[in-house]
C-alpha cells in the first residue's frame, strides 16, 4: 500500500475487534458444544502460539481440510495472523484433487479434522512429499495433535503480525471448464469482503446463522459478517435435510446459504410441513440457477425469504438479487442473478472490451477492490482474464434498463447450431419453467449436420413423467426452433461439482469421447 492513511483494516483485524466487542456472548454452536466470543479469542492466541514456534516465512501455504467446524475454523484465523496463507481443500474433492491443489499452491503445512477427515488425511500425508509440517484435530496416526499442543502451550493473546501486501488466500476455482486454477490475494484483496456483504445482502440485525454449506467456500464468507453484528454461527458438518429443519426450528436460525439442490430435498422432505420455521428471514441461494417453479413453491412453503448471490471463486460478491426481486408476480426477475453491488463496478462488454447497449449480449466484466491479484502461477490465464483493466468473468449476459444482469451462460459453453450462437442457459430457463422437470444441463453434442446439436439432459420430478416432444415444443415457442433441442436424454441425477453446479465437463464428455476436440 502506498500510503497507509488510506487502508481499509484486514480481515484478521476486524475479526479480532468483533471477537473483543462481545466477549460473554456465543460465537459458535454446533450439535454438543458451544464457543464463546472470549474463547474463541484465547483459542485463536493459543493455536497462534503453536503455529509461530514452526518459523515458517510469510506467505507460507498452509491448506485446510475440515468439515464445518469452529476450531478449524479458529486455526486459520490464527495462521492469517501470522502472516501465513490460506488454501482450503474442498471437503467433497477427490484424492487427486486435493493432492494437485496441494502440490500447485506448494503447501508446507496441512490441518485435517482429524474426525470427519482422519483417513483422506492420512492419504494426502503420505503422497504429498512437500509437506513439512501436518497437524490433526484430534488424535490420529499421522501428524500432531493440534488440540493437545494448545492445551500444552498455554495461554496467549492473538496477535496481528499480518501486512496489508502479505498473501492472504489461494482459493481455487471450481475446475468445471479444465484444471482447477488458484485466486490469489492479498490482505488488500480481501479487506473490504465482509463490509460489502453486510452493505448489500439483508443480513439479520441479531444474526444467527446456520452454516451448512462448506466453509471452506462460500458458506464461509459469512462467518465474519455474522460476528461483526455480534450473532452465532450454527455449525452442522454436513447436509442432512432432517437435522436442518430441526436446527432451524430449534436454534431460531434466522439466515442461512443453501445451494439449490440443498433447497429442492428439503421441499421434497415430509418433515417440511411439520416444521416451525417462522424465525427464518434470509435464506441465501448461489453457484447455480434454481428452477423458477420450485423457486415459487419455496416461496409459498418457506415464505418470501429467499436472495440470490452472485459472484465467482475470482471476486465475490457480484451482485444479489433480494428478497423484494423474489415477487410470483414479476417471476422474470427470478431468472436475474441480480442487481451490482455497492462496491463493484459491472459493465457488460464486447469481445473489444466495449460496453454493449442496453439488452444485447456481452461478458459480465467487473471492477472492486475485492478481485483476485492474480492467478497463482499462471500468468498468462491472468492475462486473458484480468484485461484492459477489468475482471471478465466467463459469463455471458444481458443487463436491463434498471440494471438487473441475466446471465445467459459460460462464454465456454457457448453451442455452434448451424450457424447459430446458442447459449445453453437460455434454454435450461425455458425447460425448468415446465411443473415437471426438476433439473436439467444443456450442452452441445457432435452432429454432421449441425456441427453441435442442442441436447437436453433432464431429470424430471418425482412422481411425474415428462414428454419429450412437448418440452422441445416448449424451447421452440419461447425460443425458436434454433434453440429447440435435437434431442432430450431423461436422467435420475445430473453430476455435480463440489460446490454444487453441474459438471458440464462430465456432461460433455460422454458425448465427446473419441473426438478429435471437445467444447468447453
Amino acid at each position: 500500500m502506498s500510503n497507509p492513511l488510506y487502508a481499509q483494516p484486514t480481515t484478521c483485524e476486524q475479526t479480532l475487534r468483533a471477537l473483543a466487542r462481545y466477549p460473554s456472548r456465543t460465537a459458535f454452536a454446533w450439535p454438543g458444544g458451544s464457543l464463546t466470543y472470549q474463547g474463541a479469542t484465547d483459542l485463536i492466541g493459543r493455536m497462534q502460539s503453536v503455529f509461530d514456534r514452526l518459523g515458517f516465512a510469510p506467505g507460507t501455504r498452509v491448506a485446510f481440510l475440515t468439515a464445518n467446524r469452529a476450531d478449524t475454523w479458529c486455526a486459520g484465523v490464527a495462521a492469517s495472523l501470522s502472516r501465513l496463507a490460506i488454501t482450503w481443500l474442498h471437503p467433497l474433492g477427490s484424492l487427486d484433487d486435493q493432492l494437485f491443489q496441494l502440490e500447485d499452491s506448494e503447501a508446507r503445512m496441512l490441518v485435517v479434522d482429524g474426525i470427519t477427515f482422519r483417513d483422506r488425511g492420512g492419504e494426502l500425508t503420505a503422497k504429498a512429499d512437500a509437506l513439512k509440517t501436518v497437524f490433526t484435530l484430534g488424535p490420529a496416526s499421522y501428524g500432531s495433535d493440534l488440540l493437545q499442543a494448545v492445551e500444552t502451550a498455554g495461554s496467549a493473546s492473538p496477535r496481528n503480525f499480518a501486512c496489508y501486501d502479505d498473501i492472504s488466500t489461494l482459493n481455487y476455482t471450481g475446475g468445471t471448464t479444465g484444471k482447477s486454477k488458484g485466486a490469489l490475494r492479498y490482505h488488500r484483496q480481501i479487506s473490504g469482503f465482509a463490509t460489502a456483504i453486510l452493505a448489500d445482502f439483508e443480513i439479520p440485525a441479531n444474526p444467527r446463522y446456520l452454516s451448512v454449506a462448506p466453509i471452506s467456500h462460500v458458506g464461509g464468507t459469512k462467518v465474519l459478517p455474522t460476528l461483526m453484528r455480534g450473532g452465532t454461527v450454527h455449525m452442522l458438518k454436513g447436509f442432512d435435510p432432517e437435522a436442518v429443519l430441526r436446527t432451524i426450528e430449534r436454534e431460531k436460525i434466522n439466515f442461512t446459504l443453501f445451494v439449490p439442490t440443498m433447497i429442492y430435498v428439503l421441499l421434497d422432505h415430509p418433515a417440511l410441513s411439520k416444521t416451525d420455521l417462522s424465525s427464518l428471514e434470509l435464506l441465501l441461494y448461489g453457484a447455480s440457477a434454481m428452477s423458477p417453479s420450485r423457486l415459487v413453491e419455496g416461496i409459498e412453503r418457506i415464505g418470501p425469504v429467499f436472495s440470490q448471490l452472485y459472484g465467482q471463486t475470482e471476486c465475490y460478491p457480484v451482485s444479489v438479487l433480494r428478497k423484494t426481486d423474489h415477487d410470483p408476480k414479476t417471476p422474470e426477475l427470478f431468472l436475474s442473478c441480480g442487481f451490482p453491488i455497492a462496491a463493484c463496478q459491472v459493465k457488460i462488454l464486447d469481445n473489444d472490451d466495449q460496453e454493449v447497449a442496453t439488452g444485447e449480449a456481452g461478458e459480465i466484466c467487473v471492477r472492486a477492490g475485492h478481485v483476485m491479484a492474480e492467478y497463482w502461477k499462471r500468468p498468462e490465464a491472468t492475462a486473458e482474464t484480468l484485461k484492459s483493466g477489468w475482471l471478465h468473468t466467463g459469463d455471458i449476459a444481458r443487463q436491463d434498463e434498471r440494471g438487473y444482469m441475466f446471465i445467459l451462460d459460460r462464454k465456454k459453453d457457448m453451442i455452434v447450431s448451424g450457424g447459430f450462437n446458442i447459449f445453453p442457459r437460455e434454454v435450461e430457463d425455458v425447460l425448468t419453467q415446465h411443473a415437471d422437470v426438476a433439473m436439467c444441463a444443456v450442452v452441445g453434442v457432435p452432429d454432421d449436420k449441425w456441427g453441435e446439436a442442442v441436447t437436453a439432459v433432464v431429470v424430471a420430478r418425482e412422481g411425474t413423467r415428462p414428454d419429450a416432444d412437448e418440452l422441445i415444443n416448449l424451447v421452440k415457442a419461447k425460443k425458436g426452433s434454433a434453440h429447440a433441442p435435437k434431442q432430450i436424454q431423461f436422467v435420475e441425477q445430473l453430476p455435480m461439482t463440489g460446490v454444487g453446479k453441474v459438471d458440464k465437463k462430465v456432461l460433455k464428455a460422454r458425448f465427446w469421447a473419441g473426438r478429435d476436440r471437445m467444447v468447453g
